[in-house]
């Protein structure tokens, strides 16, 4: 196969790259396996899949030129990065089902290719050794090309398996890890109000690409899907904007498009008591292989907007349990003070509504039961009717579903004051399994 010598044109990392191929070796083989390779050759599929919005380019230029972009996170370690990281400002979320006749052997070459990808793309470099602009002549480029030109943009990547990975809704035990299954990777119960769309629910794999750089992030799913070529499909996917929760005490608290600051509770990464109590899972869980990992529930959640945008501010306030500026509980103080929910309010009834948002989500309301919120903004357009399909895409992290998001949810759906204003139409859960080492893959411990 003839092959054009671009050394003079590439730049020297880029060189080094090329000829150093043993920095890609994952498992004893370098760089993505010919499957992999393979699966590249799909780049028009894989490009038409993954759901690009219409203004990431004009966006992405606006976020680059104010964010810290060069930041890096490690993609190897005891932990994913992703969850307990300081929220970005960007997310592309996506799930994948696995393909029909993709076998156990055919999965575990997958999860080695998207970990090659993955630790490159997280510091910065193409998602292929050669990169968008080099290798052979006569073959597609091993990177799509929109982020050559950009830096790393803090981006991380967080694999999580869904409860189809291990035996499908007919009871299919496709890859022989039935058997392995977490008991705390249950399938969400429907709860009172869900109007859930299937085509934007479930999934077999899932990804969650987090950036300060919009492009940096679609470019991720991009490659990610199209290393999958043939192996795995996008089942769903979307794209967030404006975080809307801090993980870290040296971020501000955000804003939702309710237009109050959201996540003012949120477990930091700097509480590590909580972060390890509430979090990771342990092995005496009882799955030892997600000892260090973490479940992860998606739920995407329309706001019904132009009905929340007629209601008076003090209806607003009392639906929230907070005020609109400083985020303060109505019981007083300032934003991070404690809400006192048996405060009184001049009327008589206490400051805090009973049935508020803050009081029913409280920990103190959930025998102590806390998630790690990383929550976006989400605008998809106009509906039929012409309302804006805009919303929250809720992504929480816990140690256990069934005793956190679970009893959570359930106390919300049943008397949350919001309720009139929100409706869940999508959900996913996913089993996170911990960090991989350099030289081996994320999610190896299920298939030891």
């Amino acid at each position: 196969m003839s092959t054009k010598n671009h050394d003079a044109e590439r730049p020297e990392t880029e060189r080094q790259e090329t000829e150093h191929p043993e920095t890609d070796q994952v498992g004893g083989r370098s760089g993505l396996s010919r499957r992999g390779m393979l699966g590249l050759a799909g780049a028009t599929i894989g490009a038409g899949v993954v759901g690009l919005g219409a203004g990431v380019a004009v966006d992405r230029a606006v976020v680059g030129a104010t964010s810290s972009s060069g930041t890096t996170y490690p993609f190897y370690g005891p932990h994913q990065a992703g969850i307990t990281t300081p929220a970005q400002d960007r997310l592309h979320f996506a799930a994948f089902d696995a393909s029909p006749g993709l076998d156990r052997d055919g999965l575990i070459e997958l999860l080695r290719d998207w970990t090659v990808a993955a630790a490159r793309m997280t510091q910065g470099r193409p998602a292929g050794k050669y990169g968008p602009a080099s290798g052979p002549m006569d073959a597609p480029p091993d990177d799509t090309g929109e982020a050559l030109d950009l830096p790393p943009g803090g981006l991380t990547l967080t694999f999580g398996f869904g409860p189809t990975l291990f035996r499908t809704a007919s009871g299919d035990d496709r890859f022989g890890i039935a058997s392995r299954r977490p008991a705390a990777l249950v399938d969400l119960p429907r709860f009172p109000g869900d109007a859930l769309l299937e085509p934007i629910s479930g999934g077999d794999l899932c990804v969650q690409a987090c950036s300060d750089d919009p492009q940096v992030a679609v470019h991720a799913i991009r490659n990610l899907s199209r290393i999958a070529f043939g192996r795995a499909a996008i089942r769903w996917s979307q794209l967030g904007f404006g975080r809307t929760s801090s993980t870290s005490r040296a971020q501000v608290t955000p804003r939702n498009l309710f237009g109050f600051k959201d996540g003012t509770a949120n477990i930091k990464s700097e509480d590590q008591t909580v972060v390890d109590d509430q979090v990771w899972a342990s092995g005496s869980d009882g799955a030892g292989w997600m000892a260090g990992g973490s479940y992860l529930v998606a739920r995407k959640i329309r706001m019904v907007i132009e009905t929340w945008d007629r209601q008076q501010l003090g209806e607003q306030e009392r639906i929230i349990g907070r005020d609109k500026g400083e985020g303060a509980p109505l019981s007083g103080g300032s934003e991070f003070s404690d809400p006192n929910f048996l405060a009184l309010a001049k009327d008589g009834g206490t400051a805090i509504d009973p049935d508020s948002h803050v009081r029913l989500a409280h920990p103190t309301t959930n025998g102590g039961a806390q998630l790690l919120r990383r929550g976006y903004n989400f605008v998809d357009g106009n509906d039929e009717l012409g309302r804006l399909n805009a919303g929250l895409f809720f992504i929480a992290f816990q140690r256990d579903p069934r005793t956190q998001f679970i009893p959570i949810q359930q106390r919300l759906a049943q008397n949350d004051l919001m309720n009139e204003y929100v409706r869940h139409v999508g959900s996913g859960v996913f089993a996170v399994p911990p960090g991989a080492h350099e030289g081996s893959y994320v999610g190896a411990g299920l298939f030891a």
